[in-house]
C-alpha cells in the first residue's frame, strides 16, 4: 500500500512538470500569435487552455484524495500542499498565454502590438518564457539554486513593465488609445506570468527546504 502511495505522490510531481511543459508551449505560441499576427496561433492557444483545465481539475483532486487518504508527514505533507498551490499558478499561468492569444486574435489581422513597442514585448515574452521553462526544471529537479534565479529575472520583467508605462503615458504616444489599452493589458499578462512562475520556484523551495524564501523580490501567495 506504502508503495503505491509513493507512486502516485511520484506522478503528481510528474503530471506538474508536464503542466509546465504544456504552460511554456502556451506561452511560445501566445508570444507568436500577437507578435507575427497568427491566427491559426492564436486559435492554438485558446483551444488549448481546456487541456490545462482538465489536468489542474485531476490533479487537484488527485493530491485531495491523499491527503485524506495517506495522511501525510514532513516532506510529503509539503509536496502535496504545494502541488495544489502549483497546479492552481499553473492553470491561471495557462488562462492569461489565452488572454494574449485573444487579444491578437481580435486585432487580426493587424498586430495588436506597434513596432515601437515590439522589442519590449519580445523582451518580456522571452523572459517569461525562460521562467516557465526554468521553474519546470526546478520542480524536475528540487534544484533550489536554479529556484532561487526567478527573483532575478522577474526583476527585469518589472523593468520592462515600468518602461512600458512610461511610453503609454508620454505625451507623445502616437498609437492611439486602442493600442494603448492593448499594451497595457498585454503587459500585465505577461507581467503575472512571470510572477507565478517566481510562485512555483518560490514553493519549489518550500519543499526542499521547509521554509519560504524571504527578500523584497519573492512574493509568498
Amino acid at each position: 500500500m506504502r508503495a503505491s502511495y509513493h507512486e502516485a505522490l511520484s506522478a503528481v510531481s510528474a503530471d506538474l512538470v508536464r503542466m509546465t511543459d504544456l504552460v511554456q508551449e502556451s506561452v511560445r505560441t501566445a508570444t507568436r500569435a500577437l507578435l507575427d499576427a497568427d491566427l491559426q496561433a492564436a486559435e492554438q492557444v485558446i483551444s488549448g487552455d481546456a487541456t490545462l483545465d482538465a489536468l489542474h481539475d485531476d490533479l487537484e483532486s488527485r493530491c485531495f484524495s491523499l491527503l485524506a487518504r495517506q495522511a501525510p508527514v514532513a516532506g510529503e505533507l509539503r509536496t502535496l500542499v504545494a502541488a495544489l498551490r502549483m497546479v492552481g499558478d499553473l492553470a491561471r499561468m495557462g488562462d492569461l498565454a489565452a488572454h494574449v492569444a485573444k487579444i491578437a486574435r481580435m486585432r487580426y489581422p493587424k498586430k495588436a502590438v506597434p513596432d515601437t513597442m515590439e522589442g519590449n514585448f519580445r523582451r518580456m515574452a522571452e523572459l517569461a518564457e525562460t521562467m516557465v521553462a526554468l521553474a519546470g526544471r526546478t520542480l524536475a529537479e528540487r534544484n533550489v539554486l536554479d529556484a532561487e534565479r526567478m527573483a532575478d529575472h522577474d526583476e527585469e520583467v518589472d523593468e520592462l513593465r515600468a518602461l512600458q508605462f512610461r511610453r503609454l503615458l508620454d505625451d507623445s504616444w502616437p498609437h492611439g488609445v486602442e493600442a494603448a489599452v492593448d499594451c497595457a493589458l498585454l503587459g500585465r499578462y505577461y507581467e503575472r506570468i512571470a510572477d507565478h512562475a517566481v510562485l512555483l520556484g518560490s514553493r519549489v523551495i518550500y519543499i526542499v527546504t521547509g521554509l519560504h524564501p524571504e527578500g523584497e523580490n519573492w512574493t509568498i501567495a
